[in-house]
């Protein structure tokens, strides 16, 4: 029947009876880009916690919300009847494409949570076959990024990949918080007669990595929160406080505050306007933190933070605990070195206005407690990157790059970009493969003709 298909909204596979040979792609997502299925303990049920539409903020407060364990290094469900994984169908690639994959949404084309899509299909278009060349890697994100388990599902990755494709090498593509992990798996994979990255991994493809922190951001996310979605969509999806009590207990989050020890151009800074007494005398004066006050400032600001679960209210405060946990991963961060043999290269976004200090209250409406913080809205000062990451913070990644390329484009809408696409086209020699795949097809068929 041609190309006819009779669910347009779901599109048209394409089969390669000789498709060129290809070295196997490994996806990686950043935080927020897996599927999370919350699955009973008792029955065994999964239902989708993250990304959905419908009663999103409830099954999110229900399932999602969690506590550290620094018994363990693992943040752990609220809810002790249910476990939340990633679901692993269609070789990892389900859970980092589209992230509500209901019906619905794919029909109406939301693109929000269209996260790996495009590239996906960008890649089947080039002859890329799902589970022999084509692999995704999606993670529970609330984790630390050098935990025992991500490493060890990243090994097993690689070396799925790596058997599927007949002993080929794989290219990685990460986006975001996702080369933090892999970073963090090549740091502590390092022994050099047992180079795990250098046996299975040829080229690394990083996209729009916060490998200095991502300050604007990550800082007001511990504050206030996070909204993954803007405008009409946000009221259909989990809002800002229910995400930022679980960000609160999220190792992952705190590995991504601004590194104190590198040299920015300037340091990222949090500013508080405070209504000061003294003497019956009230003064308002701007009060400023560096990455290493801005400690005290969370512990003070977050003091009274507490959740309401199941009829009962639990403390969420600054967690020193996971603190200790992330300024050990920034030690492993910084001890990753690139193994000879694999080539490196990074995209990052530019262009546009990047969150980097952060300032509470104003001149005219003064903080007076500092827990007052925590249910403000902020203002911001930018600086260039893509809208989450800034440049400066993307661009020092500390390794030997072939090629470093700016593409001006957000921090999500980078995945959908064509630029990005070429560019991955060629550092990955497609266009090539294609060609000398096509110039063979072409010279059988022309022997068959001859003999005709």
């Amino acid at each position: 029947m041609g190309g006819f298909s009779f669910f347009p909204c779901f599109g048209n596979g394409s089969f390669d009876d000789d498709p060129p040979q290809l070295d196997p792609v490994l996806l990686i997502s950043g935080i927020g880009g897996s599927i999370l299925h919350s699955k009973g303990k008792k029955l065994g049920l999964e239902t989708r916690v993250w990304v959905r539409i419908l009663l999103a903020d409830l099954e999110f407060k229900k399932k999602v919300w969690s506590i550290y364990n620094p018994q363990t290094g693992y943040t752990e469900s609220l809810d002790k009847d249910t476990q939340l994984l990633v679901p692993e169908d269609d070789y990892g690639l389900y859970a980092i494409d589209i992230l509500d994959p209901s019906p619905v949404i794919k029909c109406l084309h939301v693109t929000d949570v269209y996260y790996f899509h495009n590239m996906i299909e960008m890649l089947i278009k080039f002859g890329y076959k799902k589970g022999t060349t084509l692999f995704g890697y999606g993670y529970d994100f609330r984790q630390s990024n050098r935990i025992d388990k991500l490493m060890e599902g990243l090994k097993v990755k690689l070396e799925t990949a790596y058997k599927a494709s007949g002993g080929r090498k794989v290219n990685i593509i990460s986006h975001s918080m996702g080369g933090l992990l892999v970073s963090c798996f090549l740091s502590l994979h390092n022994d050099v007669l047992l180079h795990v990255f250098a046996k299975y991994v040829n080229k690394w493809i990083c996209i729009a990595c916060p490998f200095q922190g991502a300050p604007g951001c990550i800082n007001d996310s511990l504050l206030t929160g996070l909204q993954f979605v803007e405008g009409l969509e946000s009221f259909f999806f989990v809002s800002r406080w229910t995400m930022h009590q679980l960000l609160i207990e999220c190792p992952s989050i705190y590995e991504m505050l601004a590194n104190p020890d590198f040299n920015w151009k300037r340091q990222p800074l949090i500013h508080v306007w405070r209504k000061q007494s003294k003497d019956d005398e009230t003064s308002v004066e701007l009060e400023s933190f560096d990455p290493v006050e801005s400690i005290n400032l969370f512990e003070d600001a977050l003091r009274k933070n507490e959740l309401d679960f199941d009829g009962k209210k639990i403390a969420l405060p600054f967690n020193y605990a996971i603190l200790k946990w992330a300024s050990n991963t920034r030690q492993v961060l910084n001890n990753a070195k690139l193994p000879d043999g694999v080539s490196f290269y990074s995209i990052y976004g530019t262009s546009f206005e990047t969150p980097f200090d952060v300032c509470y209250g104003s001149k005219t409406s003064p903080i007076e407690d500092l827990s007052e913080i925590c249910h403000t809205l902020p203002e911001y000062s930018f600086v260039n990157g893509d809208g989450t990451v800034p440049a400066e913070s993307a661009m020092a990644d500390g390794f030997e790059a072939v090629e470093r390329v700016g593409i001006p484009a957000t921090h999500r809408q980078v995945l959908q970009d064509e630029s990005v696409f070429k560019l991955i086209q060629k550092w990955l020699e497609l266009d090539q493969k294609v060609v000398n795949k096509h110039s063979k097809t072409s010279r059988v068929a022309d022997a068959s003709s001859s003999n005709i």
